[in-house]
């Protein structure tokens, strides 16, 4: 098995590495987040092109990176890997258990458990992410996109929404679409069997309002974590850690109860009112379609941090075949031996 990578420092050493992999085309001709940005992109997902790097975004101090999880190699880079298949091929490993277990093989799946609680995320008192606090937050200042023409304005593609379960104190970590309204507030986009959506109900029984935090970029096995279809009781944070064979540094946000990677690029910190409501959409989805407008919680922005050398993350999702396909056969291949061992009847499968 390949020997992984112990995690990388940053979105910008994710771009560094790629650069070296011939994965990264640069783009310095000044180009419009609003549409622009997404007809370069989907041309060069559908060529099964390379990563995009922008760095003169029209109106904005910060570049944009598209399309950087959009082929098996550069996947593969993101989490550390040959292959992700050595992802699974380990997890297998992990999970084997004879049918009559002796000391032995007792012992080998214990340390493999305890193995694990070496990867589990720590609180640090400060982190890149903290290198610049802006308390007057206007989200507007970063060069969020406009993928589509029918949709119903900008929207966060790529953002790591961390949650807390009040009653448990659980931490979620989920990826839900965010719709900019204006500087100070968003949309989120959580359907109703999702983890965060679960984490609001609890807070509007309570009437409580629920705090959030935004993680945007970082090192890229987190937004991949955020993606994954983990059991809600695994934390997403741990499973980054196991991902990278490194754990994760936390630092505490400014305005809100909660902790993100201190290496991410940027943190957006808020909170959702209980039954506060707004239209989000229409948006250009995956499916090839625009989702139609309906009500979501409204995101209010207390805080924005981010690095000084900050690159805004993004993805593009649209007719098939785009970015998102990338990152969904990543969890086919990395998920399979768990789905092997509920459903031992299977011996393969190849979701497209």
């Amino acid at each position: 098995m390949a020997r992984r990578i112990a995690g990388y420092r940053s979105l910008g050493d994710f771009v560094e590495r790629l650069e070296k992999e011939g994965e990264l085309l640069r783009i310095r001709e000044e180009i419009s987040a609003e549409l622009e940005i997404t007809e370069f992109t989907d041309r060069m997902c559908k060529a099964g092109g390379r990563a995009l790097l922008f760095e003169n975004v029209k109106g904005s101090d910060f570049p944009v990176l598209t399309n950087a999880f959009g082929s098996e190699k550069r996947m593969a880079l993101a989490l550390g890997v040959e292959s992700v298949e050595d992802i699974a091929a380990e997890i297998e490993s992990l999970m084997k258990v004879p049918a009559k277990p002796g000391l032995v093989e007792k012992a080998r799946v214990l340390f493999g458990m305890l193995k694990l609680s070496s990867y589990a995320p720590r609180t640090v008192r400060t982190g890149p992410c903290k290198e610049v606090i802006v308390k007057d937050p206007d989200i507007t200042a970063l060069p969020v996109l406009k993928c589509w023409p029918e949709d119903g304005g900008r929207f966060v593609t790529l953002p790591i929404v961390v949650s807390r379960d009040p009653d448990t104190g659980t931490r979620n970590l989920g990826m839900y679409r965010m719709q900019v309204y204006d500087g100070q507030t968003t949309g989120m986009h959580w359907h109703v069997h999702k983890v965060g959506a679960g984490h609001y109900r609890k807070y509007c029984k309570r009437k409580q309002r629920m705090p959030l935090a935004v993680a945007l970029g970082g090192d890229p096995a987190v937004t991949y974590a955020a993606t994954a279809p983990l059991p809600e009781t695994v934390d997403e944070l741990l499973f980054a850690g196991f991902l990278r064979k490194k754990g994760l540094d936390l630092v505490k946000c400014e305005t809100v109860d909660l902790e993100v990677p201190a290496e991410s690029d940027f943190v957006i910190e808020g909170y959702v009112e209980p039954g506060e409501m707004r239209i989000e959409g229409p948006f250009g989805d995956h499916t090839g379609y625009y989702s139609p407008p309906d009500e979501y919680p409204v995101f209010h922005i207390t805080c924005i941090t981010h690095r000084r050398d900050a690159i805004y993350p993004a993805t593009i999702v649209g007719k098939p075949p785009m970015e998102d396909c990338f990152l969904a056969k990543a969890s086919e291949r990395i998920f399979l031996p768990m789905i092997k061992l509920v459903l031992p009847e299977i011996v393969d499968i190849n979701l497209p």
